[in-house]
């Protein structure tokens, strides 16, 4: 009997070690990666309500509660002629963006895809007739990004059946289907999320992410099941933290950077500009000096950047998104090699403020954007193999004077990538002096030193 359970514990064990390996080998990818290009499209994408700004962006049709017959109108307009898949990914693969996630139903209940389980699609419910997701996929596919798709969870306003989680959620539609008591969460998550994430996942080829949000009122039982599907049809698919209970493969931080490195798996979301969605009427664009610092601390803290940006109801990036991934692209060019695939250093940075600034008397026209609007003088590390990255964000000196590098012992070379030109350095009083090269300011000024160590 003691033998029997002795090899019950140890082959417990071994599943588990077995099962952490997996998950380890499916999350490589997405590890090295870093960088991903973030995309809220949908209905809401029109920019405007009755010519002024929407309340709530891609959440008007809560925060105006829009009935949803008048919200599902919207849709027989919504014709992205000037949509091209290729065009959108040749995009982020310049940007240096190794994948992308869409938002193939945000929580207006909307699906961006066919699906055969739903009409309220934009193959069905639209003039465009057509499934923009095929046309990603297949570009995403040429060009080695990785296809990922956004699904909101416990939030679904077209959905008879999808409750008031809690008070404060905007979870439920409570002006089209007041009576919650008639309500089924459950009847919501068999019917309606189960099929199309089995739709997503038979009809696109390998997805690598599946990006779930809102889990709301998601039950412990109800994320394993939709985890175990989602495994049962893509075994190597990565399920994020917002499928609700401890179920996630990696946790998320919306809108923030976290405040130290972290060496679990985790994601920064951030917008581009002031919104998720696309708005006519917004003006807040990040500069890609600002894009490239938050680039280099997420990674630096051992996470990946997803960076949003809200195409508009043709289909068309807007202007500024598209000047800034070319400015980004440059940038990474140069650098990438110390953003993908590198890991913490023993030390984070130096000469980085830790004071936090009012987002909103920076940028004024978002009401969720926690990032750092300052820009100073800093430096941040980071690490691959025998190599450490020294990024030298927005410097304006001619040198680098660093007491936290002056404890590297055996350095034997530092280079500045992308450049010919050698860079001079020296160790005095425990400090390492790094002098910058004599060239102009690069577009973007955050230079990146690599040191190679003995």
């Amino acid at each position: 009997m003691k033998k029997t359970i002795q090899s019950i514990i140890c082959l417990v064990m071994f599943c588990n070690l077995a099962f952490a390996q997996s998950n380890h080998d499916k999350l490589q990818w997405w590890k090295e990666a870093r960088f991903g290009l973030f995309l809220h499209w949908g209905l809401y994408s029109i920019g405007e309500w009755n010519g002024k700004p929407q309340k709530g962006n891609e959440h008007f049709m809560f925060a105006e509660r829009i009935p949803l017959k008048t919200y599902a109108a919207i849709g027989e307009s919504f014709n992205p002629v000037k949509f091209n898949a290729e065009e959108w990914v040749k995009y982020a693969k310049a940007a240096g963006m190794k994948y992308i996630v869409i938002t193939a139903k945000h929580h207006d209940g909307f699906a961006m895809f066919n699906s055969p389980s739903d009409t309220f699609n934009i193959v069905k419910a639209t003039p465009f007739h057509h499934d923009p997701m095929k046309d990603l996929a297949l570009a995403c596919k040429k060009y080695g990004l990785k296809m990922c798709f956004y699904y909101s969870l416990g939030r679904d306003w077209a959905s008879p059946d999808a409750t008031w989680a809690h008070e404060g959620s905007k979870s439920g539609n409570t002006w089209d289907f007041p009576d919650e008591k008639v309500k089924d969460y459950n009847k919501y998550i068999e019917n309606k999320v189960k099929p199309q994430l089995r739709e997503l996942l038979t009809q696109y080829g390998p997805i690598g992410v599946i990006w779930f949000d809102t889990p709301e009122g998601t039950t412990p039982a109800q994320s394993e099941s939709l985890r175990k599907l989602i495994l049962s049809l893509q075994p190597n698919c990565i399920v994020n933290s917002r499928v609700g209970n401890g179920f996630g493969d990696y946790a998320v931080s919306e809108q923030k950077i976290l405040a130290g490195a972290e060496l679990k798996p985790w994601e920064s979301c951030i917008t581009m500009s002031g919104k998720w969605g696309f708005s006519k009427f917004d003006k807040a664009w990040k500069s890609p000096e600002l894009l490239v610092r938050n680039l280099v601390e997420i990674v630096c803290k051992g996470g990946n950047l997803l960076l949003n940006i809200g195409p508009n109801s043709l289909g068309e990036f807007p202007d500024q998104s598209i000047q800034n991934l070319s400015a980004i692209g440059h940038w990474m060019k140069l650098n990438g090699e110390a953003i993908y695939g590198t890991k913490p250093w023993s030390s984070l940075n130096e000469y980085a403020l830790n004071a936090t600034d009012n987002h909103k008397d920076v940028m004024g026209k978002s009401g969720n954007d926690f990032t750092s609007k300052k820009i100073s003088p800093d430096l941040y590390f980071n690490q691959k193999g025998n190599h450490i990255y020294v990024f030298a964000r927005s410097w304006t000196a001619t040198e680098i004077v660093s007491e936290t590098l002056g404890q590297i012992k055996n350095i034997k070379d530092i280079t500045l990538p992308g450049s010919k030109e050698k860079v001079k350095w020296e160790m005095k009083a425990d400090r390492l002096i790094i002098s910058l090269p004599e060239q102009a300011i690069p577009e973007i000024p955050v230079y990146v030193f690599k040191i190679s160590t003995r």
